[in-house]
Order: structure tokens, then sequence, then C-alpha cells
């Protein structure tokens, strides 16, 4: 893995130029859920591809944000993150979003998803927001701080045109490496089986404050208006791999669970 990293690097260096914008964070949320539809059960997979009328999860992976445009579905803006300030210990259901947040939200798709009565319509939605959200989950940015928008106020300089902190983590780095969704899915680190039954152990909330740890970290490792590129890109993607690696493990186990 550390000698692919060099050798492609080193063509990043003379390519960059020619990276492409892309949308918000589209291939990295398909990257996870390719990576989730290889570790299916025969069964939650037939149910699934029952649900989703044969398409895959990759397909689905970006719905949630594609319906922000459409006035109908704003009510779901709130639940694509949580925020945990650095004076909280835990997450506070009291206290959190009524209007919603990123735990509420995978709480009520997987409610929907399990409830017999549900419709297949609604069974259909809540299955396209959850792979879309489990990947949110894996983002830490998203389970960043309210002062600053999960780090969207942080201003940075990308290879020198103007980016946030949450940004570069949401797509910039994944863009700027020129993978496809498939090749970053394949090229994912090599686990055994008890490494990956240690990352699918826990519960929502183990992974939220994993991700808030991730946020805390790399929140201080970095300054407003700081000039990011190749030393930030080379030392944080192998951690960008690594949580589309566990956003994709964990959606796997989450719908294996809810499909039996």
């Amino acid at each position: 893995m550390k000698s692919f990293l060099i050798i492609f690097f080193s063509v990043f260096v003379l390519q960059f130029s020619f990276a492409g914008t892309g949308d918000w964070g589209k291939t990295g949320h398909r990257a996870t859920a390719e990576i989730a539809e290889s570790h299916l059960t025969k069964k939650a997979q037939k149910a699934i591809d029952k649900i989703l009328n044969g398409r895959s999860l990759a397909f689905v992976a970006n719905y949630a944000d594609d319906i922000k445009s459409d006035p109908k579905f704003r009510q779901y803006g709130p639940w694509h993150y949580v925020n945990i300030d650095p004076d909280e210990e835990e997450y506070n259901r009291e206290e959190a979003n009524p209007r919603g947040d990123l735990i509420q939200a995978i709480e009520k798709c997987v409610e929907v998803l399990k409830d017999k009565s549900s419709s297949k319509e609604d069974k259909e939605f809540y299955l396209k927001m959850l792979v879309h959200f489990m990947g949110d989950l894996h983002q830490p940015f998203h389970a960043g701080r309210s002062e600053d928008k999960g780090g969207n106020d942080i201003q940075v300089r990308w290879f020198g045109d103007g980016s946030n902190i949450h940004r570069v983590w949401d797509s910039e780095m994944i863009n700027s490496f020129q993978m496809s969704y498939t090749e970053l899915a394949e090229n994912t680190k090599e686990l055994s089986r008890e490494q990956v039954e240690q990352i699918k152990s826990g519960e929502l909330l183990d992974w939220v404050y994993e991700s808030r740890a991730l946020a805390d970290k790399l929140y201080a490792s970095v300054e407003k208006g700081e000039k990011l590129g190749y030393e930030y890109m080379y030392a944080r993607f192998p951690l960008v791999l690594e949580q589309l690696q566990k956003g994709g493990l964990r959606l796997a186990s989450v719908l294996n669970e809810v499909f039996g």
C-alpha cells in the first residue's frame, strides 16, 4: 500500500493541473457504497436489489445530495451532519437539533427499513438516504463544530485556490487524486477478518464519537488561511482511504442486520 501511494503521488505531481473539480463528494460516496456492496450477505443483496429495482448502491449513493435543489426536500438538510461542540462530552438527545441530524437520520432510515409495514416507495427513499448518510458519518467534519459549520468557515488555500477545510475533506483531496470510485474501492487496505470485525463492532454513537475525535485532530492540524497542497495531501490521503473503507464496511454491516 505504501509503495502504491508513493508511485501514484509521483504521477499526481505531474498531472495535478488536469484534475477535475467534480461535484460535492460524489466519488467518495460511490466508493463507500461500492465497498459495502462487496460485503453484503446474499439475503441482504437480494432484498436491496428488489427495493432498488436492480440498481447498485453506488448508483444511488448521492441521492441525498441530488435532492437538495428540490424545495420539497429542504427539511432533510440538517440530516447530513451532527455537531457536538468541544464543551460537550457526548451527544445529548434532549438538546439535539429538533429538525434532525445525522444520528437521527440514520436511526430513522433503519427504522423504516426494518418496519414490515413500510411501503416499497418509503423503503427505496430511506435506503438511498442511508447509503449517503453512512458515507457522511465517516467524513470527520460532518461531526465537526457548529461554531464554524463543520469547518466550512475555516478558509484555506488548496493548491493556491480558495477553499475551506470541510471542502478539502469532502471532495478536494479525492478529486485531486484522480481515481474513479471503483479504483478507490479496489485500493483500500487489505484487512484480516479480525480487523474487519473490529471495524464493524460498536454502535452508531461509537462511530460518531470516532469521527468527532478525528475532526478534533484535524482542526488542530490546520490554521485559517493556511496554504495546503502536496504535503497535506500525502500525509492525509491514507486517512481518507481508511474512512471510505470504514464507511463501506459499516454500511454493509447495518444493511446485513436490517435485512437479516
